[in-house]
């Protein structure tokens, strides 16, 4: 299926737009949150990618939301963010670099101004919800030493590391109750969708094959190839006198799959070698084919069955079309409440990007 289930909504790295925040330079392999979750999973792990030293000093004030200053530091630590986030090494073109440094502060904005509005939200365990994290920060890091060695690549304190979890959990919390549980997706609306995107719902033709490998090196010569095919005849010939296919397959097969009979499991076209697909969808429902030669060497394949294309009925899928629509419903929510607080709020860029 092409359909895109397998998204998760991590609440804060929303509110950064580029599936960033703050801390995400630290906590490059946490996994996704979902939606009820309403924070990052922010954690320190494995070094993220460095960003170019930047040419201001990290105290200098680049920006301004409502007076409160967004530093180079800032900029820096969002930048590194989002490189690891993407997995990509830093920038060397000029231009890229000023493109990610755009990219940076306006993500930065956007929390600032969500922060902003969300600051005074009461959270009753906020202290607990951080130490949680920081916990299981150290734990995923395995020692201390590690876990300060992770926060000394972000140029961060401890206290610093903190403060910037619980910022993350009330923009969260705010991003929650503000957007994401006013946000419905109903019934109709996941049919609709169901209907008029039949495409993304195919389930594409697949065989349940079996094989026996008689299998040769790339470079075998011309006498040791036709040692395996006669093998491989050999071996059929006994198939066709009634021996156990499994039971040849355990024993002679070079392949993996021996152990389980030589079975490979369902696959759809594309999946193997031209010749070996051909031959394997061919084959009726227990046929057994000739000896196929792939440069992986000689098969005999057998046919556990067929299954046509078909379209997944709407009841499979209902559940996750309704959660993937709500998902872009509270992208497209959230983006209007960051462009309204954002007009709301009085915003300076004070000094160009390093």
């Amino acid at each position: 299926m092409r359909f895109a289930f397998g998204l998760q909504v991590s609440l804060a790295s929303l509110a950064a737009f580029l599936g960033m925040s703050p801390l995400s330079a630290i906590a490059a392999d946490a996994p996704p949150a979902t939606p009820a979750a309403a924070t990052s999973q922010a954690a320190p792990a494995s070094p993220a990618p460095a960003a170019p030293a930047p040419a201001a000093e990290a105290s200098t004030v680049i920006a301004k939301v409502n007076e409160v200053p967004i530093t180079a530091g800032d900029l820096d630590r969002a930048m590194r963010a989002m490189l690891a986030q993407s997995r990509m090494p830093a920038p060397t073109d000029p231009a890229q670099r000023q493109q990610l440094e755009a990219m940076a502060l306006d993500t930065l904005i956007a929390q600032e101004v969500l922060y902003q509005a969300a600051k005074d939200i009461a959270i009753a365990d906020l202290d607990q919800q951080v130490a949680a994290k920081i916990e299981a920060a150290k734990a995923r890091l395995g020692t201390p030493e590690d876990f300060q060695k992770a926060l000394a690549q972000t140029g961060m304190t401890e206290e610093q590391f903190k403060a910037h979890l619980a910022r993350d959990i009330k923009i969260g919390t705010y991003i929650q109750q503000e957007v994401d549980a006013k946000v419905t997706i109903t019934l109709e609306q996941a049919r609709q969708f169901y209907d008029q995107n039949p495409d993304k719902f195919k389930k594409p033709e697949s065989v349940h094959a079996s094989h026996i490998l008689i299998g040769t090196d790339a470079g075998a010569s011309p006498e040791a190839k036709a040692a395996a095919k006669q093998k491989a005849d050999d071996l059929l010939a006994k198939i066709k006198g009634g021996a156990d296919f499994a039971e040849l397959a355990k024993a002679e097969s070079t392949c993996p799959s021996a152990q389980k009979g030589g079975d490979l499991g369902n696959f759809g076209r594309g999946q193997m070698v031209k010749p070996f697909e051909e031959a394997a969808f061919s084959l009726q429902d227990g046929e057994v084919s000739g000896v196929v030669e792939t440069q992986f060497g000689y098969h005999i394949i057998k046919s556990q069955g067929k299954t046509t294309s078909e379209i997944v009925p709407f009841e499979q899928v209902e559940a996750r079309i309704m959660t993937q629509l709500k998902n872009q419903e509270v992208k497209k929510q959230l983006a209007a409440k960051v462009e309204a607080l954002k007009q709301a709020a009085k915003v300076e860029k004070t000094a160009p990007t390093p």
